[in-house]
């Protein structure tokens, strides 16, 4: 794997914390399918900071009735 890799790749703890929500809340997101995608390897889960960031871009919303921005 790269150095590149590597540097974007986020365990579930670090991605809580950029999101400021509890590990378990993006736990229960994956159960629903909710949430930013995420990487198995194996039993570990690691997230790609770019689909975190194309996530966060998706559910950004300009008022509260508003659908999310395409």
């Amino acid at each position: 794997m790269s150095t590149n890799t590597e540097t974007r790749l986020r365990d579930t703890a670090g991605i809580a914390k950029k999101l400021t929500v509890k590990k378990n809340t993006l736990e229960i997101w994956r159960l629903q399918g909710k949430g930013p995608k995420f990487i198995k390897i194996g039993r570990l889960v690691r997230y790609d900071e770019a689909d975190v960031d194309a996530w966060l871009e998706a559910n950004t919303r300009k008022s509260t009735t508003s659908a999310p921005q395409a």
